[in-house]
């Protein structure tokens, strides 16, 4: 039987040094020859040099320079889609160590608003535990998360915002619902038939507590529901939706929260909804990951069970 050809892109691949690969393959990931460089233990001019160099041999530009970073062309992405895998496999096979090793997989490094990741993931991820997964944890904004997740810092992230571009692939986790609260105290005083009759108006003088001085939430649920643009300082800032909440359920004035991170003293009756509108505002979060990352079969646990449970949040 007279053996197959090699189709182009096997000869190619072939003739391409492995090390330039992995350099290459390190710059897609991380979008940045310093990232890159930091990762592989490498100097940055090292890491310009063997681009530069697969370059002048592909003769093709595979990125392009940016003040902050590199964005990859298209013969760039099409190379990365062909090698990532074999890569990845062969670094698999190398971190093995010597025959009847066994080497634990490595942590999973999930990342992602501190509120969701505590009331949600962790309980959801703990039962992984006992199965040998180790996880680390990372709370933030989006954004940087996200380009956290582009240089390889996670394994995965939990973004409010759905990523952009090639570079990382989401899938949609949950849709979580804002809600208006206030305490029974607050409640009494406002009059949430007011506000049902009066809309914004009726809210006029009271202390409204957030996370940010930009009042993000608030803006958002004020612009949906009310139609009208929320202008004025918050009385109290707190950097995390759970101080948001205890400020709240104390007294301090109202607020816009995630529904579920309020379900059981809306139960209880510490806080109390000013306003239930047909069309509430709603954000959906994404689970994010970068394609083709080094495979880890415990971050692969991780999502999997993430997208599973996160059916019932």
């Amino acid at each position: 039987m007279t053996p197959s050809r090699p189709d182009a892109s096997t000869e190619r691949s072939a003739r391409l040094d492995l090390t330039q690969l992995r350099t290459f393959l390190a710059v897609h990931r991380a979008g940045s020859f310093t990232a890159a460089a930091r990762l592989l233990g490498l100097s940055q001019p090292t890491v310009t040099a063997q681009i530069r160099a697969l370059e002048r041999q592909l003769g093709r530009e595979l990125f392009q320079r940016r003040p902050h970073g590199v964005t990859a062309t298209a013969v760039a992405d099409e190379l990365a889609a062909e090698v990532a895998g074999p890569l990845d496999a062969l670094e698999t096979v190398t971190d093995r160590g010597r025959p009847g090793t066994e080497v634990p997989a490595e942590p999973v490094h999930l990342a992602g608003p501190a509120e969701m990741l505590c009331v949600r993931a962790l309980p959801a991820l703990a039962p992984l535990v006992e199965q040998g997964v180790r996880l680390r944890i990372t709370s933030g904004l989006s954004d940087d998360l996200l380009a956290g997740l582009r240089a390889a810092r996670y394994d995965l992230v939990i973004s409010t915002v759905r990523p952009r571009g090639r570079t990382l692939t989401a899938a949609p986790l949950a849709d979580e619902e804002f809600v208006l609260v206030a305490s029974p105290d607050w409640a009494g005083r406002i009059g949430p038939e007011r506000v049902a009759a009066l809309g914004p108006a009726a809210l006029h003088g009271v202390p409204l507590v957030t996370y940010a001085e930009d009042l993000p939430i608030a803006r958002r649920y004020w612009r949906h529901v009310f139609g009208v643009r929320l202008t004025g300082p918050a009385a109290v800032v707190v950097p995390d939706l759970r101080g948001v909440r205890s400020a709240v359920a104390a007294g301090a004035g109202i607020t816009v929260l995630p529904r579920y991170l309020c379900l059981d003293e809306l139960r209880s009756g510490a806080l109390v909804p000013l306003l239930e509108p047909d069309d509430p505002p709603i954000n959906t979060s994404y689970l994010a990951e970068r394609p083709g990352a080094a495979g880890n079969p415990h971050r692969t646990l991780v999502r999997d069970r993430l997208l599973r449970t996160a059916r019932d949040w």
